[in-house]
């Protein structure tokens, strides 16, 4: 029996943030962080931390669109974001840091912008949804050393989600973190 899966690609501010939330849902495959939208092929974390390669921090989700649809995973990532926000998210700053929801098919293309008017419409937010939804461009794994963060480095992950400001940003918005 050969497995059904599908590639999804979210930049939602620090990668570091952003994997454990999509990591042990059942039908997630694996999620990897990278670098995605730039111009230089195989960055290193110093080169994209610098904002000059156009490439954002992202996530690659590998999973089972039977057991966790595409929608599903854009709920969740909506909920991960403050998609308001053009300049980066929480406390870090920079073009490498904005939101994106990068595109494999049309069919992901046309989901992403119906979830995105949606939540435009929803009233959520009074500051206009400005997550970009992009082609999906080539996407770089990060060193490994930024790998499943959240679990080589609990500690400095829980300090991270807190100091950002994203759990904050997520409980007053979504009531939970």
């Amino acid at each position: 029996m050969t497995q059904n899966v599908d590639t999804a690609t979210f930049a939602g501010g620090c990668f570091w943030c952003m994997v454990k939330p999509f990591d042990t849902l059942p039908g997630i495959k694996e999620v990897v962080s990278g670098y995605i939208g730039g111009t230089v092929e195989n960055p290193s974390y110093e080169q994209v931390k610098t904002g000059t390669t156009g490439h954002m921090e992202a996530i690659q989700v590998t999973f089972d669109p039977e057991l966790f649809p595409y929608e599903k995973l854009l709920e969740l990532y909506w909920t991960q974001v403050d998609p308001t926000d053009d300049e980066g998210q929480f406390f870090d700053r920079g073009s490498n840091y904005r939101t994106a929801i990068f595109y494999h098919d049309e069919t992901q293309k046309n989901l992403a912008e119906k979830s995105k008017t949606e939540l435009a419409a929803s009233g959520r937010f009074t500051k206009p949804i400005v997550t970009r939804i992009l082609p999906a461009a080539p996407f770089y794994p990060a060193e490994e050393e930024h790998q499943k963060f959240y679990k080589k480095h609990p500690d400095r992950y829980a300090e991270e989600r807190v100091e950002s400001g994203r759990d904050a940003f997520i409980t007053e918005k979504w009531g939970k973190h």
